[in-house]
């Protein structure tokens, strides 16, 4: 199963289109029931992200591949070992595991600083001691790759791609992470739910970029798609990707998902990538939006 489930959205309101606050808990029981039935074996999270781990420990993941994600080391840490420990085994304890898949880091651009080297050094112990399968880095941009890459090398890389963001394919990492055996996840392939909206709900602040939104539109109608159907089918259909993680707030939402996930793509899919991909980061990188 190439799908991962986010868990963003179980600890936090998160996304654009989110009206109705964060998941309750027995929402998210029946979200990973679905999802495990499924075949869906990975979850996404973060110490960041509120109450998400908390949630999933008290339900019980013990089975799950799980990804979680450093924060960024606060300014003023002395004791990066205790730092890094004291975050590692909190995520443990919340989860209610004893091990992880993969932990990331959030901020792997501090890896450039003083403290850099002692940090990565740290999280390559708990590898050697069997804590953790891989270490991988949680970025925004491939140019964090191309700062990185000659001193710290990760087991994986976690990324945005989508329909309108498409840097990881076409500043050549995809191709390089594959050839280098490094495992490839990707994010933020509805743009926080952004490309599922319709004009008359989408934010007032998107709306300079109305003639991405007019083509896309168009585009969908011509070719009988759903916005889901189109945003996932292009990212399925990314032989160099291994994980696409999704985030839905209801169980339907995750059924719409499958049924789409299961369908065939050809790769006429790959129109998109000429037809809308632009590299306008104030619309790309929702971390830029809330200056809009």
């Amino acid at each position: 199963m190439k799908l991962a489930l986010g868990t963003v959205q179980f600890g936090l309101q998160y996304g654009v289109a989110n009206t109705d606050g964060r998941v309750t808990r027995k929402t998210v029981e029946q979200i990973l029931t679905l999802s495990r039935k499924s075949g869906i074996d990975t979850l996404d999270t973060a110490i960041s992200y509120g109450n998400s781990e908390k949630c999933l420990g008290e339900i019980g993941v013990g089975d799950w591949d799980i990804v979680t994600k450093l924060p960024p080391v606060p300014i003023g840490c002395r004791n990066f070992s205790e730092w890094v420990h004291q975050q590692f085994e909190g995520s443990l304890r919340r989860l209610n595991v004893d091990k992880l898949k993969c932990l990331m880091l959030h901020s792997p651009i501090q890896l450039l600083e003083d403290s850099g080297q002692e940090i990565w050094t740290l999280v390559e112990q708990l590898k050697l001691d069997g804590r953790i399968e891989k270490i991988g880095v949680s970025i925004y941009s491939p140019t964090e790759l191309d700062r990185i890459w000659s001193n710290f090398k990760p087991d994986l890389v976690q990324a945005p791609f989508n329909i309108l963001d498409t840097r990881m394919k076409t500043s050549g990492w995809f191709d390089r992470l594959r050839k280098e055996r490094v495992e490839m996840h990707v994010r933020s392939v509805f743009l926080q739910g952004l490309l599922l909206m319709d004009r008359g709900n989408r934010p007032n602040k998107f709306h300079r970029w109305n003639y991405i939104w007019r083509k896309w539109e168009n585009w969908l109608l011509e070719n009988n798609l759903t916005p889901v159907e189109a945003s996932l089918g292009f990212v399925l259909n990314e032989s160099d990707i291994d994980r696409v993680i999704i985030g839905v707030d209801t169980p339907n939402q995750l059924k719409e998902i499958l049924t789409i996930n299961k369908k065939k793509y050809n790769e006429s899919n790959n129109i998109y990538l000429d037809k809308f991909a632009i590299s306008d980061t104030n619309l790309i990188n929702p971390s830029n939006w809330s200056a809009l």
